[in-house]
């Protein structure tokens, strides 16, 4: 499918699929069989990727009975055919004499598949229905509030509304999970057995296992190196996680949120707690928290529509030299939400044809958040293009990770000044540098609070593949995990009958999660690396690179690269060095961690 992997906004399994060519015994096994089988499969890959990617942004923008069925007709006929690539090339993988272009691309027609059916009759079709009945399930659920229903994006937007109370947010996120989390559970439960046998039919121990198979190094290596950098953030998490839970127990009392121990997960602005950034007003600092200005009220007041927010983003990119979206980016993305029927609202960039038919599909509301995200999205269009020169199994990011720091770290270059640069802020306005602990405050807000939820969903999801984690426990031991790395607890009680975590869109979706938090890390590389190279000499906070060609150029040349090399080599060729590292988000943060450091002075820390 190649859309960007985030916010990805399709059936994940039909990432990169396409129909199979003749089976691996048709081609000798020698070096030049195999060259000559990747070559087929890249051909049949492309050519019917295209109908399929167009079934499902038809299913995902047009949610009916009937496109629920053509998107799972072709998601499973994709998937059984998937399967097949997969068991063929690796075949191969022991074939002396292969060349490395042709032995890495084996490698990502193995490692590609998100959720393999094993290769039985009717087990393709059958894990494509329960992914299409799940990911339906999700864009047509809705909670209440005051009794009332009310959508996804609606109900997303009122958690972050501060006008309610303590019991309204508790009913928003209780009739959200019991809603659309817990009648899933049974789908959920079938689709891991299958998905299991398939990727133990490919080698691998477990759904999970594979996952973790695709970062250019061990499963157990990635293991270990994604919790090295969380070991490296967790001392900053822990000194905003105590600052903010002393606010809101002045805010909401002891009998709502005590001072100690875990906060209420209902209470931090978003149905997840993942991104506490809505609550900011109520943690703001006296004298540096008001920032002076609001994005969404600035966008406002200009009367700038959903369609000008895309236009302001696009110009960010333009400014580094990057060339202006084709004319159908705008005829056919999907910008507001329709007024006539059902559609997954969940923020998405796509690449339907691999070339340059590249979209977005959002339900934008005038505010702050979509106006980030809208830079973030476009990040995907971008890196999308900048690599659709390559061969097919190259179309992608060096890892998933990429993919989602592109736009984030372009998003960190929304600055004040940037905002005075696009005609959004008035020069008078730009707060002074006494603001910054509030800047910055309010930046961690939602990327310090986002990592440990980063981390916690595909671990507690390779629990579920792994068998640690038993059917009966799903939500017994996500509760835990919640607790465990973020340190909240639910507002309400929770059944061991329920499905708490399929409320999120990323679980009934089956979008691998582990590259949101590596995202989280990378754009604070790429970002510092970015400043430098634009000669930035001031906090690193403060530095925005829009208009620099320099930044652009060198940045186009990393994303040409797409997944043609070990994703180290590319983040080497943008920043200098080839390991992930959380120092330059620790950089950027260090006067915040100073500051929070002496708020909590005798406060305890921890949960």
């Amino acid at each position: 499918m190649k859309f960007a992997s985030t916010a990805l906004g399709a059936i994940a399994f039909a990432l990169s699929v396409a129909a199979v060519p003749a089976h691996a015994e048709d081609y000798p096994r020698t070096a030049e069989g195999a060259a000559k089988f990747v070559a087929d499969a890249e051909k049949d890959l492309f050519d019917f990727s295209i109908g399929n990617n167009q079934a499902n942004w038809i299913n995902y923008t047009y949610i009916t009975e009937d496109t629920d069925a053509l998107a799972a007709a072709s998601n499973g006929e994709l998937t059984e055919k998937q399967v097949k690539y997969a068991v063929e090339a690796a075949k191969f993988a022991k074939v002396p004499g292969l060349d490395a272009d042709v032995s890495r691309k084996l490698g990502i027609l193995r490692q590609s598949i998100v959720l393999p059916a094993p290769n039985t009759p009717g087990a393709a079709a059958q894990l494509s229905a329960i992914t299409t009945r799940l990911s339906s399930a999700y864009g047509k659920g809705k909670g209440t509030l005051d009794g009332k229903p009310i959508n996804g994006s609606d109900i997303e937007a009122e958690m972050g509304n501060l006008q309610h109370t303590p019991a309204e947010f508790a009913e928003m996120w209780t009739s959200w999970h019991d809603n659309v989390g817990k009648p899933m559970k049974p789908d959920y439960v079938q689709m891991v057995g299958i998905a299991n046998q398939g990727a133990k039919e490919l080698g691998y121990a477990d759904v999970g296992a594979m996952w973790r198979s695709g970062y250019d190094m061990s499963p157990e290596q990635f293991s270990a190196e994604t919790q090295r950098l969380w070991e490296e953030v967790k001392p900053l998490y822990l000194a905003l996680h105590t600052y903010v839970r002393r606010k809101l127990n002045e805010k909401y009392g002891d009998a709502v949120q005590p001072r100690t121990g875990a906060i209420r997960a209902d209470l931090l602005g978003n149905m997840w707690a993942q991104e506490w950034g809505n609550v900011y007003p109520l943690v703001a600092p006296k004298g540096a928290g008001d920032l002076g200005y609001d994005i969404g009220d600035l966008l406002k007041a200009q009367q700038k529509t959903p369609l000008d927010m895309v236009k302001a983003g696009e110009g960010f990119y333009s400014s580094l030299g990057f060339d202006p979206l084709p004319g159908t980016f705008w005829t056919r993305s999907m910008i507001t939400k329709p007024a006539d029927r059902e559609v997954i609202c969940h923020a998405s960039a796509w690449d339907v044809d691999n070339k340059d038919d590249i979209r977005i599909k959002m339900c934008t509301k005038v505010n702050s958040e979509d106006f980030v995200t809208i830079h973030h999205e476009l990040g995907h269009n971008y890196y999308q293009r900048a690599y659709n020169k390559q061969p097919y199994l190259y179309l992608n990011g060096a890892n998933d990770g990429f993919h989602e720091a592109i736009g984030d770290f372009i998003a960190l270059s929304i600055t004040p000044q940037y905002l005075v640069q696009i005609g959004l802020l008035d020069k008078g306005r730009v707060p002074s540098a006494d603001k910054d602990i509030g800047l910055l405050l309010r930046q961690a807000m939602d990327k310090v609070a986002f990592l440990p939820f980063g981390l916690m969903i595909d671990r507690y999801r390779w629990g579920i593949f792994d068998g640690s984690i038993q059917a009966a426990d799903y939500n017994k031991a996500w509760t835990k995990m919640r607790l465990d790395y973020q340190g909240i607890t639910p507002p309400s009680a929770r059944g061991d009958d329920g499905f708490d975590a399929g409320a999120k869109y990323h679980i009934p979706g089956n979008t691998p999660y582990t590259r949101y938090f590596l995202a989280r890390i990378l754009q604070f590389q790429f970002y510092q690396a970015a400043c430098k190279q634009a000669g930035w000499k001031g906090p690193l906070h403060r530095c925005s690179f829009y208009g620099n060609r320099k930044v652009g150029e060198n940045l186009n040349a990393m994303l040409a690269m797409g997944q043609s090399k070990p994703w180290p080599e590319a983040l080497k060729a943008f920043t200098g060095s080839a390991q992930m590292s959380a120092k330059p988000m620790l950089d950027y943060f260090a006067p915040l961690k100073r500051w929070l450091d002496a708020q909590n002075a005798g406060e305890k820390s921890g949960w």
